[in-house]
């Protein structure tokens, strides 16, 4: 017997370097699973008797391709197990090369506009520690679906999936109870027109023409002007305007602070990307915090 058929069939491949993207490993694994005795004993244990009942019933040429379409369905199954070892592998090694957690079974709450989408969410990963000096977090691959039905009742789904992250900064609440900072959505001729129907928020216009190419942005009305206009500084808007990928956005609800792009990133670079401007982000906004707090206006007096 061969080392690889010693092996436990519930064995994981075990990177020897930090792994890069989610599918680094799977091809050893399905060549793992494909060289085990058990595998093929699964595989072959249904195929051969569905051949051998189709057979001593006078319809071998049925059988045939059904136990082919086993084999195959089985070859199927093993290859679907080998992405799920590589996946796992993958994310146990991006958590522990970053100092993070691996947290299972958890579901984000609503807590912002995005959260609160579709009619189904689900959370299929969430990384949780420091994600950058002094910005304790969450990183989560997380998607939400629209259900709808036609009209002969079948059920039809549509899912988005999202990298985010997520960053309780409590003491914004004061300051900044909701922000939205979301991709251009429609025509500029129109805003006015959809700004009449928002009860509650109200659009912020920036001077940078650049900037109103691309976001559209948003706070409850009422909120100080004033401290908007600070947060927003030039060299802010600049670096949002430039530095940021496509399809970036944020938003702040109630001191959380989320901010994500579409689709689920499963590479080391997808997720640095996502956590980098997060959290150079949620730091401008404790940093105009500080700037502003009871302290800070103390000894600006003095």
């Amino acid at each position: 017997m061969t080392e690889d058929e010693k092996a436990p069939v519930n064995a994981e491949p075990r990177p020897a370097a930090p792994l890069d993207h989610a599918n680094q490993l799977r091809g050893t694994a399905f060549k793992a699973l494909l060289r085990r005795r058990k595998t093929w004993l699964w595989i072959l244990g249904i195929a051969l008797p569905a051949l051998a009942l189709f057979s001593l019933a006078g319809a071998w040429f049925i059988g045939v391709p059904v136990a082919a379409f086993v084999v195959l369905f089985g070859i199927l199954v093993a290859f679907w197990i080998a992405d799920r070892r590589a996946e796992d592998a993958f994310y146990d090694s991006y958590c522990e090369t970053h100092g993070l957690t691996r947290v299972e079974g958890q579901e984000l709450g609503m807590w912002t506009p995005l959260l609160r989408k579709g009619d189904e969410r689900d959370t299929k990963e969430i990384f949780r520690g420091e994600l950058a000096p002094g910005i304790t977090g969450e990183i989560a691959l997380w998607t939400y679906t629209e259900v709808s039905h036609d009209s002969k009742g079948n059920r039809q789904e549509t899912s988005y999936p999202f990298t985010l992250v997520h960053v309780v900064l409590p003491t914004t609440v004061e300051h900044l109870p909701e922000l939205r900072v979301q991709n251009k959505a429609g025509f500029k001729f129109l805003e006015g027109l959809e700004d009449k129907f928002r009860a509650k928020h109200e659009r912020v216009t920036l001077e940078s023409e650049a900037m109103r190419d691309r976001y559209e942005i948003f706070v409850l009305k009422g909120q100080d002007p004033v401290w908007v206009r600070r947060l927003f500084s030039p060299s802010f808007i600049v670096w949002l305007v430039e530095k940021p990928p496509k399809r970036f956005a944020f938003e702040l609800e109630d001191g959380h602070f989320v901010a994500y792009v579409p689709k689920h990133r499963d590479d080391v670079a997808g997720l640095e990307l996502v956590t980098t401007f997060g959290t150079q982000i949620a730091a401008r906004l404790l940093e105009e915090v500080a700037q502003t707090s009871p302290r800070a206006d103390r000894e600006t007096a003095q």
